[in-house]
This record gives C-alpha cells, structure tokens and sequence, in this order.
C-alpha cells in the first residue's frame, strides 16, 4: 500500500498547534530560525567558555520550557568540570497528587559550533562524565566538586523514580551514527551507575520542532511502525489493544528516530498545561504488580497520524502524536525503559517472570488518520478525548483561546510580541528578517514569565515564583488562582494585567537584576516586584481608589509609563531591596530570626519559602522596611513628596 499524495507534508493550519508566528509572506525555514536563534548567543565578544554557556543555557530552559529566573543552573565548565558544562534539578511539581514525577538531574554537555565532531565527541565527553560520577576522577574544580557532593547524596536515596540524564546539547540533530552511539553510552552508564542512568539528545531544531511551524517537505517523513491488533472502524479510524511491550518498541523507536520523546505529545494538550514527564502512581503501580491486568483499568490511548499503512498486526504511522494518554503512555514508556534497558548480562528470575506477565498486557488504542481535515478535528479530538479525565474545559480554552487572544492583544494594543512557547520569538525574528514587510516587533516577553511576575507581585507569591515554575502553569495552583472567575463586578484577568506586568518586568530588567548583577539583586527580583506592588497599593489605600487586581494593573501601567512617578515608585521599591539585602542594616535579611534559626542560613531556601514575605512571623525585617519606605514616601525633601507624585499619575 502507498501513501497518499495528500499526505506527503501537514497543511499548514494542521501543524501549527499555536499560532507562533502569522506566515503572512512566507515561511520560516530552520535555518533561518537558527540564525534568529545565533543571534542572542554571539552577541558582544563571548570567549569560548561563554558561548558554550549561554548555548547551553538557553537551549537547556527552552527544552524545559522554565524561566531562567526561578531554575537553578549550575555551571561548572572549564578546566576541572568532569565532563559536566551545565546541571539542572528538576524536582517535578507537587500540583497533582497522583502525579509521582520523581526528581531529575539533567548533567548538560554543550556542544556549540566545532565542540561537537561526531560519534568520538559522544563517547569521549560521556566517558568523563560516567569517571566523574562513578568517582574516577580527582582533578575537579569547586563547581564541580560541590555538584559532585549532590549528586552523591541524590544517588544514594534516589527511588525508582529518581534519575540522572547525561543531555548532549547541538545545533542540529544527531545522525544515525551518532545516535548509536548514545545507545552505547547508555549501555555503559547503566553498567556502572545502575538503572538511574540514562542519555538524551536536544538540539536547536528540537525547540523549532516544538513550535509546529510548517513541516517542510525537505525533512524526511516520520514513519514509525506499531503492533497492534486494530481494525478499521470507518475510514479515518483504527480500534484494538497494542500490547504493553509493542508500545514500548514503538516509544523507544520514536525516540531514536527523533532524540527528543516529548515530541510526540505536541498536539496534546497536556503538554502545553504543564504535564512534561509526569508519571502517575496508581498505573505505575498496575504495572509493576500486574501488568497483565493493565488494560482493564486504563482508559486507553489515542494516536493522531497523517496516514497509515496496515498489514495484519504491523502498522506503519506516518507522523504519529498522542494527542490522549499522555500519562498513560508515559508511565508505561518510565515503568518498561527502567526493566528492559537497565542492563547487565545476567538473569534475574523475578525481572523474567514479570516479563512473561507484562507480555500479556495491552492498552486500549484508537489510532485516528487525520488527514486533510485540518486544525479543527485535531483539536475536536484533544478536546474530547480530555473531557474524560483531569483537562477541564477552562484548561482546553487556555490553550485554544485565552493565549492566543492575549497574543493578538500584546500585539494590537502595546505592539509587544507575546511568546506562547519558548522559542517562538527567535522564530519571529527570523520571519522579520526574511520578510521586512511583514510586521515589525521591537520588543517581546514570554507569557509564562509575565504569569510569574504577576504572581510574585499582585498575589504575594514571591518565594513559590523564586523556587518553582510548575505553579505558575496552566494546571498549577498559583496559576488557577490568577484566571479563576473573578467575584460579582470584577474583570477576569486579561490583556491589562499582562501589560502591566510587562512593564514591571522591564523595570526589573533596567536595574539588573539576575545572574551576575550586584549582589543585592542576585536572588531579589521577585520581592522587587512584591515590594513595589505593596508600595502602589498603599498610595492607592491613602487615596481610597479600589486595589483589586485589575485596579493595581491600571495604577501600576499609570505609574510607570509617567517619567517622574515612575522613578519614586521604583527608587522606593529598589531601596527597600538594597537595604534588605546588605548586611550591618537594621532591616537586612541577615537579621531575620527565621533565616538563623529555622533556615540555619541557607539564602537560597530562606527565599523559596512559599510564606516569605507574607507575614511578620517569617519576614519581619521585611515588613519593618517597607512600613519605613511607606512613611518615608510621604515626606518631601525639596520637592515634591514620591507619594503625591504618584497619586497624582493615578488622577
């Protein structure tokens, strides 16, 4: 059987999940998005040492889709690294409770340019970093050392769920050399670190990918093959079971086809809402204890594809995505690669015989041919088969409506180019340097970066923003409560409040705050942004205006687009984080009994408490400094006082 001419490439409107970039004279090539892409990396003089960094940092946050601001990073390269340029903690989030992530740590090799020579570069680089775990290696500096001593303790209570992933960080991605070679890297970290090892591959055409701008017809057909016992229910429909260890073949397949196994759930909603890599406990336990068992208690999964070939039980699907079953298929992909690809050259009776029993299980499957039919039945079918499980309707719209209307917002009304999905600006970029007479942005900001100003300003939350980024997702807590439905009379949030925090996070930005900045400013940014929203709010208390949140957004965009209240709102607010974080002041974080006695003084924790800042209890030095701040602004000194120039941009 052939494939059909209609299905050689996606129509456009059916591979742009959301809508990044308005193809309005043409379309972005990766090799145009790769030089977007370029331009933040070399710009200035970098050294060598720190273009691999910043190569590595903004790849590594893409792919996670997490702020630099609130991720630790943790750099150790040049001389001495062990092998390891960047590591990154991902802890998961708590958000659900069936939800049992396990924690990750992701050992970075960044390999810009010429670093990266092939097959030889693989093996070397993961060699040292198997010596450097596996204690081979004494010659480390600091960095090194100090991740070292984590990375020790973390392997020692590290449970099933737990893992260490070596992620080789290119421009492009690997061959099929290439990716046997990481095969083989995988064989030998198992070997001597046990289980908890694995290996993955990113690269900057993994993030274009994730956008879903246009499949060019230049890139080979995804076509991977699954056994399953479906029939033909219609034309466009495929029913039956696939049994456990066929998914799994045809998982592991996908990944080595594409490097990248989250790929395959870029139509599902989950993806967007924050579900990356979450494995539920009650299938995971189905699984290890009967696996034979799993079908009769699983809903099942449902596969979208461009066209299919079938011959009996052998099928072959062209471009598949699991827009349903995200978790389910997860779980089975966590539960499988941990049994079958754990190593070792022997036979454990027990692994054996649940093997036999796991061969005997299947998952219910739907495979869905979607064709020509375009966006609205692929969504139709995320939307539906959801509705069944944790995907609310409020979630759905969030990735259908509300986020794209805020994007044509930001654009009509501020001419701010909002970004959805990480990356989609270097992609807006390159579409404005191909096509000057399409529209033209000068600036931009991430929407999740602006739900986590808003969240550390408006609604207190400065030390969740500084710790987490999962709840500030769609699905996550602190992002429920930003567009849960506002009370009788009160506006839902909207475009208003993101441009307001927009400009926030530009203040934020002209006084350096961040990596590298002085040292008050280091690890303050979200209390700035608390501070100077406490400080609004109490002029706008004083002047008996309203101080919900659509009313601080209105204040705030009032204040800092007026050059003069601008300046005595933010010179207030940057006192207040100066002082509190220099130590010999009355009124400095140092002296908060809390960060002696309870946080032994461990900075790092003191400030990711999800009460900072919220009471006298934890913060009290905190709260004496804003209340001198707040009675200071009242005073004037040959001029005008901040608090009347401010009240006066409100009238």
């Amino acid at each position: 059987m052939q494939f059909s001419d209609t299905a050689i490439c996606w129509p456009v409107n059916l591979c742009r999940r959301i809508n990044e970039v308005k193809m309005e004279n043409g379309v972005v090539d990766f090799d145009a998005f790769l030089a977007s892409w370029r331009e933040s990396i070399v710009e200035g003089t970098p050294s060598t040492v720190e273009l691999g960094r910043r190569f590595a940092q903004k790849l590594v946050t893409q792919w996670l889709d997490a702020s630099e601001a609130g991720t630790e990073l943790i750099y150790c390269d040049g001389a001495g690294d062990g092998g390891i340029d960047l590591a990154v903690l991902d802890v998961g989030s708590d958000e659900e409770s069936d939800s049992q992530p396990g924690h990750i740590w992701y050992l970075v090799q960044s390999k810009y340019g010429g670093a990266f020579q092939g097959p030889t570069t693989l093996l070397v680089e993961a060699q040292k970093v198997i010596d450097t775990l596996d204690g081979k290696r004494s010659k480390l500096n600091s960095l090194a050392e100090g991740l070292l001593e984590r990375l020790a303790l973390f392997r020692s209570q590290a449970s099933n769920n737990d893992k260490i992933i070596l992620v080789f960080a290119t421009e492009r991605p690997l061959n099929e050399a290439e990716r046997r070679a990481l095969n083989d890297i995988r064989s030998i970290g198992r070997e001597r670190l046990g289980g908890l090892f694995d290996v993955e591959t990113i690269s900057v055409e993994t993030i274009f990918s994730r956008l879903g701008d246009e499949i060019s017809e230049s890139r080979d057909l995804l076509i991977i093959d699954l056994v399953s016992h479906a029939v033909p229910s219609g034309k466009e429909l495929l029913v039956g079971s696939t049994p456990l260890t066929d998914l799994y073949h045809f998982l592991l397949g996908y990944r080595e086809r594409t490097g990248d196994l989250d790929q395959i759930y870029e139509k599902n909603v989950r993806r967007f809402l924050g579900g990356r890599g979450k494995v539920n406990r009650g299938m995971q336990e189905t699984l290890r204890n009967a696996p034979e068992r799993f079908g009769l208690y699983n809903n099942g999964i449902t596969i979208v594809c461009s066209d299919w070939e079938q011959d009996g039980a052998h099928i072959k699907l062209m471009e598949p995505y699991i827009v349903n079953g995200c978790q389910t298929s997860r779980t089975i992909w966590e539960v499988f690669h941990q049994r079958f690809s754990s190593g070792g050259t022997g036979v454990n009776p027990e692994i054996e015989e649940w093997k036999q029993r796991a061969s005997a299980g299947a998952v219910v499957t739907k495979i869905v041919k979607v064709g020509q039919s375009g966006e609205q039945l692929l969504q139709a079918i995320t939307r539906y088969t959801n509705s069944q499980n944790a995907v609310r309707e409020k979630d759905f719209l969030a990735l259908t409506s509300d986020f794209r209307s805020w994007q044509n917002a930001m654009a009509n009304n501020y001419d701010i180019y909002l970004e959805i999905q990480r990356g989609g600006w270097d992609s807006q970029k390159a579409l404005q340097n191909a096509n000057p007479a399409t529209r033209q942005f000068n600036r931009h900001v991430n929407a999740a970066d602006l739900i986590k100003v808003f969240g550390a300003g408006w609604l207190r939350e400065a030390g969740m923003a500084f710790g987490k980024n999962p709840p500030f997702l769609p699905e996550g807590s602190v992002f429920k409560k930003i567009v849960a439905t506002p009370e009788e009379g009160q506006p839902a949030f909207g475009v208003e409040d993101l441009y307001a925090s927009f400009l926030l996070q530009e203040a934020a930005d002209s006084y350096g705050f961040g990596r590298g900045a002085q040292l008050t400013r280091r690890q303050s940014r979200f209390i700035f942004y608390m501070v100077a929203i406490d400080l609004l709010k109490d002029v706008m208390n004083r002047e008996r205006l309203p101080v919900d949140n659509r009313s601080i957004s209105v204040a705030l965009a009032k204040t800092l687009n007026n050059e003069a209240s601008r300046d005595a709102l933010l010179s207030n607010a940057i006192e207040v984080i100066d002082t509190y974080f220099t130590q010999g002041s009355d009124e400095s974080i140092f002296e908060e009994p809390a960060f002696r006695n309870t946080f032994n003084g461990d900075l790092n924790a003191f400030l990711k408490s999800e009460k900072f800042g919220k009471s006298m209890e934890l913060t009290p030095k905190l709260t004496e400094g804003i209340a001198l701040t707040k009675r200071g602004m009242g005073k004037a000194f040959g001029g005008v006082a901040p608090r009347d120039l401010i009240a006066g941009a409100l009238k």
